[in-house]
């Protein structure tokens, strides 16, 4: 069983930070991509930023510059840092991490329950 939670949401002024933090435990190995996503109601959920084990991060468009994603290989964690916040977003972040297979080309896609962000005055 894999279990993977997020931490650090939170109710926070415009211009201010806030950092998420998510950790994946239980049964997981070959850990390959770990991002955040994010959702707001009536909307799809986009995504914020990705780390993969090899090559480059990549970040949504509306977050280059303020976010920045960092993980740690020994711990299975992935944090978020995020930097002058916007009321735009408010939203719920969800962590993902993806593990490879022993089968080439199958992959596993896992997801914490979500935590908050709201920002506010």
């Amino acid at each position: 069983q894999v279990q993977v939670v997020e931490s650090g949401g939170g109710l926070v002024q415009p211009g201010g930070s806030l950092r998420l933090s998510c950790a994946a435990s239980g049964s997981i190995f070959n850990i390959d991509v770990m991002g955040w996503y994010r959702q707001t109601p009536g909307k799809q959920r986009e995504l914020v930023a990705l780390i993969p084990s090899e090559g480059n991060t990549r970040y949504g468009d509306s977050v280059k510059g303020r976010f920045t994603i960092s993980r740690d290989n020994a711990k299975n964690t992935v944090d978020l840092q995020m930097n002058s916040l916007k009321p735009e977003d408010t939203a719920v972040y969800y962590c993902n991490v993806q593990s490879r297979a022993a089968v080439p080309g199958v992959r596993y896609d896992y997801w914490g329950q979500g935590t908050q962000v709201t920002v506010s005055s």
